[in-house]
């Protein structure tokens, strides 16, 4: 069984994903929301902490929590430190080697 989105059947997630008006760019930043999101809950719940407990740790409110943790709301840079310092975590900014890998592989003319 499908989900049907302006008139189109989608059967898999992929489906869409694929024929979507994303920019390459849009999915990017939406897969990384996505892996950020599920890191911090992933760290939260293998700490045993509630959203509650959390909010109460960071200096945040549980909706705000919940919000983030629903993608429903982007947090900002200040807001990530303060979640994700009771976590044990903290950013950091990485090589993207699928980046340098591309650039590697592409012809020059």
């Amino acid at each position: 069984m499908g989900m049907v989105i302006n008139g189109e059947t989608f059967t898999t997630f992929e489906d869409l994903w694929e024929t979507s008006n994303l920019t390459q760019a849009e999915k990017e930043e939406i897969e990384f929301e996505t892996k950020l999101m599920g890191k911090l809950i992933e760290a939260r719940k293998e700490r045993g902490i509630s959203q509650k407990r959390l909010a109460e740790m960071s200096g945040l409110n549980q909706p705000a929590i919940a919000r983030l943790e629903r993608m429903q709301a982007t947090p900002q840079i200040n807001t990530l430190f303060k979640i994700l310092k009771p976590l044990g975590y903290t950013l950091a900014i990485v090589p993207d080697n699928r980046a340098h890998a591309a650039e590697q592989h592409t012809p020059s003319i």
